[in-house]
């Protein structure tokens, strides 16, 4: 994560920063969530409602990145589909299908995954369901891991 003082105030902010840590973690930009909830379960917040948070802002996040990848596929970004990494991404989607949405919780191709998924025109959803189960899976073997500990 960008160390420009965020982490400090989604911190100092409990609960409330951790739904804003997971949801900008779950879109484009370059930083995570999980030091923040492994923090915040360290100060003694309630496992249960970070993990309920961190699992709908990352849900949300991800959203976004859907959202985005639908008005790219209405054209709205120009020739932006005719580039070959639109292509390749098309073709991999379509090899491995919309169950790779359960992977959108995976550092570094998680997210791109959500916005092809809106590219491709994913049912809405469809995406929403697995993007849920995957990503409160690993945020509640994060939490519960931490428990064990």
């Amino acid at each position: 994560m960008p160390d420009f003082g965020l982490q400090e105030w989604l911190l100092a902010w409990g609960y409330p920063g951790m739904f804003i840590a997971a949801l900008l973690a779950a879109t484009l930009l370059p930083m995570g969530s999980e030091l923040i909830l492994l923090t915040l379960l360290s100060q003694g917040l309630d496992a249960g409602w970070l993990w309920l948070l961190a699992s709908l802002g990352n849900v949300l996040g991800s959203i976004i990145n859907y959202g985005l990848g639908r008005w790219a596929a209405a054209g709205r970004l120009g020739q932006w589909q005719q580039s070959p990494g639109w292509a390749r991404a098309t073709r991999w989607f379509d090899h491995y299908g919309s169950w790779t949405l359960l992977l959108a919780w995976l550092p570094v191709v998680g997210d791109p995954l959500t916005l092809v998924a809106g590219l491709a025109k994913v049912r809405f959803w469809w995406f929403v369901l697995l993007v849920t189960i995957g990503k409160s899976l690993r945020y509640g073997l994060l939490v519960g891991g931490y428990m064990t500990f």
